[in-house]
């Protein structure tokens, strides 16, 4: 399984941010959260704002739904993340609300495993 992450501006030009997790065997989504939804979307003082913030409460949502379907250990092999393919592909102008994203299912206790490399002078350390 891994986490695909995007951006989209609706007709009004506001920006969203949806994080689905993609089952590797079929292409099935099996876990999917956006701003776009009207109970986030109120949730958040900025409405569906594209920001930090906005990408840890999607992260939030979307280890809750992982584990009402009992899959945040992945089926055994974790839930996998490429930040850099993420960032470079999805249109994400920094790798803030990737991180945001990452470090809210990791705190939520979804196995996450990144693919990018360890030396990457990108990843933020803790």
């Amino acid at each position: 399984m891994y986490v695909c992450l995007g951006t989209q501006k609706d007709d009004s030009a506001e920006e969203y941010i949806t994080a689905n997790v993609v089952d590797r065997n079929n292409g099935r989504i099996v876990a999917t959260a956006s701003t776009v939804e009207h109970s986030i979307k109120n949730s958040l003082e900025c409405g569906r704002s594209c920001n930090a913030k906005a990408a840890t409460v999607i992260g939030e949502v979307l280890a809750m739904r992982l584990k009402v379907e009992g899959l945040e250990q992945g089926q055994g092999r974790g839930i996998h993340v490429d930040v850099n393919k993420e960032v470079e592909k999805k249109g994400f102008k920094n790798r803030t609300k990737v991180w945001a994203v990452v470090n809210a299912l990791k705190n939520h206790g979804v196995k996450v495993v990144l693919e990018d490399h360890e030396d990457n002078p990108s990843r933020p350390s803790f």
